[in-house]
């Protein structure tokens, strides 16, 4: 009998290890369009908030540095892509919702994930069929024909199952379907990446500003969240570990709420409700940006981007260690001077290298950059001459232990 319960324990610990191994790692995030952060902090949302009960839930911004190289337009397009890409729109070049010509070099999440995992599976859920076909760029050359394997969107442009109404009702309706959808599939297949994007309450917001309209919607919004969330919860339950993050594109306009777009304090302040674990002190402060997603689904996933990709993401990960965050580069009289704000142990270095020009952005290709420095972290700064460098534009890469951030050297326009 001993022999068969220490047989029975061996086999129950082996079993429950290799579970854990095993343990398949999938991500879905949710864009709800338009819900600035005082607004999500007015309504009740119960679902939005259980998730963060699970992890966490922060403040956040869009809309780059204000006045600087970065800045970009708080508009729905531009701040999916800023999540999709990790980057501001002086790199993804989506700078409206007509999204002319994206910059492809920056790749997106899916794509990351497709082209070091080819058998992953991918999911979009979506009012917007141009999220698909622009930003994620499905089947273009440019992304090497990216396929995902299921799609769930364009009914915007269904004017027969969906007749175009002046209260934007159709919207609604269709975001009824479309989350509807995406925790059925969820549930049933699971898939690696998917991305529910759901727009009625910037309908609301555009054609009523801050009303119960508005509020409605939200709440409305945070009922379709809570539907996925169950079919998360589902999945978990059968041994997978899964990533959920749900967000804002952006803000309100200040005075009424009807509109968005410029750079005030309200038109760029987003939130994050994530049920992620490990969240770290980036997370915790009043600093994280839209871009920080994309590094933290990317630890998430396990995914491997090459060193020039992770030499233009602008943000870094909200989940396990990081070295530093907040890079400036600062052209003085007679020296330049880097600066950081330093998270690692006190006898962690961090390297400093350069590059001159750009040839990621216009090419894809690798930039040639030189290593200046080694330093200790904890010192937060480091000047060199000036006549150290021959080019008044250059890339600056800031290199941790546990992450690295990157910070341009831009030429400021005169009025000569």
């Amino acid at each position: 009998m001993k022999n068969l319960l220490l047989t029975l324990l061996i086999f129950t610990c082996s079993t429950t290890m290799l579970m854990a191994q095993e343990q398949p790692k999938k991500v879905v995030f949710i864009i709800l369009d338009g819900i600035s952060y005082d607004v999500i902090s007015h309504v009740n949302t119960p679902h939005i908030d259980r998730i963060a009960q699970e992890g966490g839930f922060t403040k956040a911004y869009v809309g780059g540095e204000r006045g600087g190289y970065s800045e970009t337009p708080t508009i729905s397009a531009v701040g999916y892509n800023s999540l999709l890409t990790g980057t501001w729109v002086n790199k993804h070049n989506v700078f409206g919702n007509d999204i002319r010509r994206p910059n492809y070099n920056y790749w997106t999440i899916f794509r990351l994930l497709k082209e070091e995992r080819p058998d992953a599976k991918l999911a979009i859920f979506s009012t917007w069929l141009d999220n698909r076909t622009k930003l994620l760029g499905e089947g273009l050359e440019e992304t090497n024909q990216l396929e995902l394997d299921y799609s769930f969107d364009g009914f915007e442009i269904d004017t027969i199952a969906f007749p175009h109404d002046a209260e934007k009702r159709y919207i609604f309706e269709i975001d009824e379907k479309v989350s509807k959808e995406a925790a059925r599939y969820i549930a049933q297949e699971g898939p690696d990446l998917s991305w529910v994007y759901l727009e009625y309450p910037d309908d609301m917001g555009h054609r009523y500003g801050d009303s119960p309209q508005l509020y409605q919607a939200v709440e409305e919004a945070d009922r379709q969240t809570g539907l996925i969330y169950d079919a998360v919860l589902e999945r978990i339950a059968m041994g997978e570990d899964w990533l959920i993050v749900v967000t804002t594109d952006h803000g309100r306009q200040p005075t009424t709420g009807l509109h968005h777009g410029g750079q005030s304090d309200r038109e760029r302040e987003i939130w994050i409700s994530t049920n992620a674990k490990s969240l770290n002190k980036h997370f915790q402060s009043d600093s994280v940006a839209i871009v920080d997603i994309l590094p933290t689904m990317i630890r998430h996933l396990e995914i491997n981007p090459t060193e020039s990709q992770l030499n233009e993401m602008d943000g870094v990960a909200l989940t396990g260690e990081i070295s530093l965050r907040h890079p400036k580069v600062i052209r003085n009289q007679n020296d330049i001077t880097f600066q950081w704000e330093f998270l690692g142990q006190d006898d962690e270095d961090i390297q400093i290298w350069v590059a001159i020009g750009n040839q990621f952005r216009t090419t894809g290709q690798n930039d040639n950059f030189r290593h200046l420095s080694t330093v200790k972290g904890r010192l937060g700064e480091l000047s060199l001459p000036i006549e150290d460098f021959d080019q008044e534009q250059f890339k600056a890469i800031l290199i941790g232990k546990h992450n690295r951030v990157n910070k341009w050297l831009v030429k400021q326009k005169t009025n000569d």
